[in-house]
């Protein structure tokens, strides 16, 4: 252990040094058109998901050599009373246990989920000034094995692998060089970055998604919108074109296991459907591999060579390998591709007369049909597994936003049960009432799809109560455990650390669909994230680290038959949710300033609006007409 320990802080200050001055390579063959690359000695091919990869297997044994000095010195700041953590911890490792693994989920909703997931990862990260100090939980990053992101939680996790795994206060409180033009929100999408004129912006726009087009490939919505947001989240000067997700794998901190391992999500839509059914095939990207674990088709295809022609599990002997396809802003997009969702979601907003709900469903229908409102893939997946493939005989894989299902927190990588993660820290900046708060309605659609899931790949996830409980009992202002016994299980699974966004020390409940922030708002979003998660520097419960180091280290109690102290009891009767239910129908959701009384006020965010889905739809169309 006292090896492990050395090796963790030569880890930090390789962490540190690429914290501040480096950009990933661009490794794509022809930016951001796919091109054929020589096939490695092994060629690729398509394998089933009975295991995990073997560059994971191998990976997972270099990061628990990372993560457990890491956690140890964590779990000694933390101050639980009554426990030594160095000599719990090496009773796990003279059992042969497994440590505990940890892993972090940042949910979507836009900018609001990149800012406030960016808040709360700036607290976990140990290179964060002051995040070391009494009351913090600087750490929990470097401690934590995956990090996934949906949607706007793609963007935050995308962004920051590109850039080396950056800190967020690197980029935040940039004023030259590269970073400091990253995150300039109040340069909309549709403007494009201030380094460009509009017309040099949607000329590099379109030639670059025509060159993809030209290269054989299909193009829809989805390859401009995330070429749009590479402008704002991987490289202002030209998008990044030839920075790929895969690339992340030959980085030499994630090589080395010193950084967690990232995971982004999106949805597999069934062709000639819009609406996306409750067992949605939910499809993951690793810096490996993309595919999933689900029934409907247990397969993972290598990443960087996804755009090869593969049929039935394998590249014929005279094909090539192709490269390019993944590129990071695709990725990104695929996990936010939300096109479609003004569609399900116009006729739902008052006030909006029936003309123009037809008028406008009528055209986004248009656009579905013709299968423009998604991300079009090629599909590695052809004509394998048949039996359990939906999409087996379909040379395109549709994918769009990995919230569609209502699980909008990223949580399935996660429950996969040979990845045993003992703990998810579930950051949700989720918009599910009327002011755009979370009221748990990503944990519930994760539990529903869990009870009708019987396949043993998937670990079990906790009881969670309906969304009227989660705002009658409080459970989406506060932290709040579930799955605290694990006896109450059918089958293990990990304990869901529920991390709602609330307005600590600022309103942050801003709409999904806007776009445009100032600075001075993109700050105070993020700063609010950190008091979310850090409970405002544990000045609401002055005993939260010490609860959160209980909840961290709560499965190996358990599997060490080790009695909780007294102090992680009693945070277990403050946190966990004891299955208690309120299912009244609440008021209207508007809470107050928790700890500043005097703060801007939520009213200009107000409501969904007609103007705001409207503006997504033109969004949409703008990119549209491009491709038409």
């Amino acid at each position: 252990m006292t090896a492990a320990l050395a090796g963790c802080t030569a880890s930090f200050q390789r962490e540190e040094a690429t914290a501040h001055g480096r950009r990933g390579k661009a490794d794509a063959p022809d930016g951001y058109a796919p091109a054929p690359v020589p096939c490695p000695e092994s060629r690729p091919f398509v394998r089933s998901a009975e295991n995990l990869s073997s560059q994971e297997t191998a990976w997972l044994e270099r990061r628990g050599n990372i993560t457990t000095p890491a956690l140890v010195d964590f779990l000694e700041r933390a101050g639980i009373t009554g426990l030594d953590v160095r000599a719990h911890v090496q009773s796990v490792v003279d059992r042969g246990l497994i440590l505990p693994r940890i892993g972090i989920a940042v949910s979507g909703g836009g900018y609001r989920a990149l800012m406030n997931g960016a808040g709360a990862i700036s607290a976990f990260d140990s290179r964060t000034a002051n995040s070391t100090a009494p009351g913090q939980l600087g750490g929990v990053l470097q401690a934590a094995t995956y990090l996934s992101g949906l949607s706007g939680g793609s963007w935050l996790v995308g962004s920051l692998y590109t850039q080396n795994f950056t800190t967020v206060d690197s980029i935040i409180d940039a004023t030259e060089g590269f970073l400091s033009e990253l995150w300039e929100f109040n340069e909309t999408i549709l403007e494009g970055p201030a380094t460009l004129s509009v017309g040099d912006y949607y000329r590099a726009l379109h030639d670059a998604v025509d060159a993809k087009a030209n290269a054989g490939y299909n193009t829809t919505i989805a390859d401009y919108w995330g070429r749009s947001l590479s402008y704002q989240l991987v490289n202002a000067t030209d998008g990044g074109p030839g920075y790929t997700f895969s690339s992340i794998a030959n980085d030499t901190a994630f090589a080395e296991a010193s950084i967690p391992m990232p995971i982004l999500v999106a949805l597999e839509r069934p062709a000639g459907q819009l609406l996306i059914p409750a067992n949605s095939t939910v499809v993951e990207f690793n810096p490996w591999e993309m595919g999933s674990y689900d029934p409907g088709n247990p397969a993972f295809a290598p990443l960087r060579y996804v755009g090869s022609r593969f049929t039935n599990g394998s590249l014929s002997p005279g094909s090539e390998c192709i490269a390019g396809v993944d590129n990071v802003g695709f990725v990104m997009g695929t996990s936010s591709s939300l096109f479609n969702e003004p569609f399900l979601q116009i006729s739902r907003v008052e006030g909006v007369p029936d003309f123009l709900v037809r008028s406008l469903n009528a055209t986004l229908a248009r656009i579905g049909e013709e299968n423009q409102d998604v991300a079009s893939w090629p599909n590695p997946f052809f004509q394998y597994n048949a039996q359990q493939n939906r999409n087996a005989n379909s040379s395109i894989l549709a994918l769009v936003d990995g919230g569609e299902d209502l699980q909008n927190i990223p949580l399935h990588p996660l429950l996969w049960s040979l990845r045993s993660v003992d703990v998810i820290l579930a950051v949700d900046s989720s918009a599910d009432t009327p002011n755009h708060w979370p009221n748990g309605t990503a944990l519930v659609a994760t539990y529903e799809r869990s009870l009708g899931n019987d396949s043993q790949a998937s670990a079990a996830f906790p009881s969670v109560p309906d969304q009227n409980t989660f705002i009658n009992l409080g459970l989406n202002s506060r932290p709040t455990f579930f799955g605290c016994d694990p006896a109450n299980m059918t089958r293990p699974g990990p304990l869901v650390v529920y991390l709602p966004n609330a307005p600590y020390t600022y309103y942050s409940n801003v709409s999904t669909f806007k776009l445009e922030y100032t600075t001075e708002e993109r700050q105070l979003i993020i700063q609010n994230g950190y008091n979310v998660v850090t409970m405002a520097n544990a000045s609401v419960d002055a005993q939260w680290p010490a609860c959160l180091g209980c909840a961290l280290l709560s499965r190996s109690f358990h599997r060490t038959n080790t009695d909780f102290p007294a102090l992680c009891a009693d945070c277990f009767d403050r946190y966990c949710w004891n299955g208690t239910v309120n299912t009244t129908t609440p008021v209207v959701y508007e809470p107050g300033q928790i700890v500043v009384e005097e703060a801007p006020s939520s009213a200009s965010y107000g409501r969904t609006t007609f103007s705001s889905v409207l503006y997504l739809v033109v969004v949409g169309l703008h990119f549209f007409m491009f491709l038409a």
